[in-house]
């Protein structure tokens, strides 16, 4: 068999490949376009993707092409009617991610919250040896502790999320958008979107793009939340309505964002976020959230498996 990974940038370069040489061909290639995919693919049995979008155009002429691997949990990228009506499988990864993202969402909450840029930048830049006392309380913050947390979907990751900020002393409270959560069973409160809204003085997105969670969080929504809220989004960028997020900001209608994701990967010049006034209100990463390495080598070793176990 061949098998043909055709965005391996995606994964980093210390990450061990070599995993897939004993199913047969090996050929990676860093990044693919529609055109380079549609060549690359003619002869592939297998295929690998992050991000490459797989439908006609992409491998239309792969004839022999049997299974496609989402090196990833998301599988919008996919075109599932096209593959089912060739009889061509695909299996992607869920949960690898869960303690990498959460550790993410955990470390974008408090580098905001505890102005982190602020006083980082203060040293750094020599302010505090001329300081005439031993601390510096410029820019206030607050303690995580009796704060009320708020989960849009509670799924692996908004679970781990909720066990680490229980540990800071918060109260966690969900909404459920998948309409599958019991929240009998997860000791959390289940609460509908505007109460979660008004009432957290976090919330956390970790749901999937959906047609119900695209643009979520918009002008409307982001006027329920408080004045000293922070939003933090680590699932998929189209959830968060970016030009209505930075006028939020701007007007101080909240107290801050930190984004993983943005609705369009890499960011565009033109992106509305960069308008933001005052920069220590919002941290924007390049969705890194999911990629620690020891999340990115789970990854790899359950494709392998997902491969494995496809054709046996």
């Amino acid at each position: 068999m061949k098998i043909v990974y055709l965005d391996s940038l995606a994964m980093g370069d210390d990450i061990d490949l070599t995993i897939f040489e004993p199913f047969g061909e090996f050929v990676q290639y860093e990044t693919s376009t529609t055109e380079e995919a549609i060549q690359r693919t003619v002869d592939a049995d297998i295929i690998l993707t992050n991000k490459v979008v797989i439908n006609d155009a992409t491998v239309g002429q792969a004839k022999h092409l049997k299974l496609v691997c989402v090196t990833a949990t998301g599988t919008d990228n996919l075109d599932k009617n096209y593959l089912d009506g060739r009889g061509i499988g695909w299996r992607n990864v869920a949960g690898y991610s869960s303690n990498s993202v959460a550790q993410v969402t955990i470390t974008m909450l408090l580098y905001l919250l505890t102005n982190c840029r602020y006083y980082d930048d203060y040293v750094k830049n020599g302010d505090y040896i001329d300081s005439p006392v031993f601390t510096n309380l410029d820019h206030k913050f607050f303690e995580l502790a009796g704060k009320t947390w708020g989960i849009i979907a509670l799924g692996a990751i908004g679970r781990q999320v909720a066990k680490i900020t229980s540990a800071f002393g918060c109260k966690v409270i969900y909404y459920d958008v998948t309409r599958y959560e019991q929240d009998t069973q997860l000791g959390y409160e289940m609460v509908d979107l505007d109460t979660l809204l008004s009432s957290s003085d976090v919330v956390s997105i970790h749901a999937p793009l959906t047609d119900e969670t695209r643009n979520l969080i918009n002008k409307e929504t982001l006027a329920k939340m408080k004045p000293s809220a922070y939003l933090i989004n680590v699932a998929r960028g189209p959830i968060v309505n970016e030009q209505d997020l930075t006028e939020a900001l701007n007007n101080n209608e909240i107290a801050g964002a930190g984004l993983d994701v943005l609705t369009v990967e890499p960011m565009l010049a033109d992106n509305p976020l960069r308008n933001v006034k005052d920069g220590s209100k919002i941290f924007i990463a390049p969705h890194i959230a999911w990629g620690s390495v020891e999340a990115r080598t789970e990854l790899i070793r359950l494709v392998a498996e997902n491969i494995k176990n496809y054709f046996n």
